[in-house]
């Protein structure tokens, strides 16, 4: 592993320091993350890679041992659809989805945690710090407890009960603030001021994203998915997004496997939304690009309770624009009929990765398409409690 490298914005490329984003394009107001370089895949031999983030760790900017609990390596499962005619004779689209619900905690924030909490030891920190609705706050919880660290997590009275339960059982420290996100994120902020305290997530207002390093082990699923379609030409990848951490990070892996000569294309990116809060959707109907990224919505309360915002961050409309990707907002009801079928097919997953699934449905209806989509978190911590 390679010492920790600079971050810089990806929006106008200054070099910047802490997890607050660019702050010269927060007082534009837009969020924008600073990230650290792309890696450098050269050499790699993809067939021999063995998943997970740890897999590759030259391609992430974190010193130090790892911090593991098994994450990545997550299955890709075939997904049943309506038959259809094919059209002139061409195959069917195929429609598959990435569970990563079968992570250490149940859900894709593993692999970020990961990687954050290893850099949280790296730089001496004693206690990590994460504003969080459910996911995040359990990967937090059980990646700290695996490192020896203290956890403090910020949350809202809304989080389900398996989930409050999960971050309990881990022994994290849970601070409950009632009503508005950035409530909680504000409480979250004063928190990361004291000494050896280490933020694993967003808490700047306008939100740019996670912490950069930590995100950084989302490349892992675009490695993955490169190795298990190995030879094959994946079309499109939807990927359930509220702050975009996911989408950008996906995004990245395939810009490495691409430089590197590992994958002959980039997929098509697609941001799936709830329509009761997708900035990112509202976004993309305004033809020039300085709206796109000053966009605001009013986010209203919605099933899927993961997801959620009021601006797109400006990290997941870049990764959209480079693939000439979309966005896609579905209503309640649509997530609900998806959810259901994906229990038909002997899946249960959280709303919110009902969403992608739903979205990638419908593309996969184009014959001869490969469409994944990312099943984010199971469900099962819905059911509990």
């Amino acid at each position: 592993m390679t010492s920790r490298p600079p971050l810089h914005c990806l929006r106008c490329a200054r070099v910047s320091e802490g997890f607050a984003g660019c702050r010269t394009c927060a007082a534009e107001g837009i969020g924008v993350n600073t990230m650290p370089p792309l890696a450098d895949l050269a050499g790699v031999d993809l067939a021999a890679y063995p998943g997970g983030p740890w897999g590759l760790p030259q391609a992430l900017p974190v010193s130090g041992p790892p911090v593991t609990l098994g994450e990545g390596n997550t299955p890709c499962v075939r997904l049943r659809t309506a038959p259809e005619r094919p059209q002139d004779g061409a195959p069917a689209g195929e429609l598959w989805l990435k569970y990563e619900g079968g992570n250490p905690t149940g859900s894709h924030k593993d692999r970020a945690m990961a990687v954050g909490v290893a850099a949280a030891v790296a730089a001496g920190a004693g206690t990590v710090v994460a504003a969080s609705s459910g996911n995040a706050g359990a990967a937090a919880a059980a990646y700290a407890a695996r490192a020896g660290l203290r956890c403090v997590v910020f949350t809202n009275e809304k989080v389900p009960a398996g989930l409050r339960a999960q971050i309990d059982a881990l022994g994290a420290e849970r601070r409950v603030h009632p009503g508005t996100t950035g409530a909680r994120n504000a409480a979250m902020a004063k928190a990361v001021e004291e000494p050896h305290r280490y933020p694993l997530t967003s808490y700047s207002s306008p939100s740019p994203g996670g912490n950069p390093y930590a995100n950084e082990g989302y490349k892992s699923v675009a490695y993955e998915l490169a190795r298990d379609f190995a030879g094959r030409r994946i079309d499109v990848v939807v990927v359930p997004t509220s702050r975009a951490d996911l989408l950008a990070g996906v995004g990245r892996g395939f810009r490495e496997l691409a430089a590197a000569g590992l994958v002959a294309h980039e997929p098509r990116l697609v941001a799936a939304e709830p329509s009761a809060a997708a900035p990112f959707t509202a976004a993309l109907r305004c033809p020039d690009r300085a709206d796109q990224e000053r966009t605001r919505v009013a986010a209203r309360p919605t099933v899927a309770f993961s997801l959620g915002e009021e601006r797109p961050c400006w990290q997941g409309l870049d990764a959209l624009w480079r693939t000439a990707g979309t966005a896609v907002a579905l209503d309640d009801e649509a997530i609900g009929a998806e959810h259901r079928r994906l229990a038909a097919q002997g899946l249960v997953l959280e709303p919110s990765s009902a969403v992608g699934s739903a979205v990638a449905r419908d593309l996969a209806r184009r014959p001869g398409t490969l469409v994944v989509a990312i099943g984010t978190a199971t469900g099962l911590k819905g059911l509990v409690g």
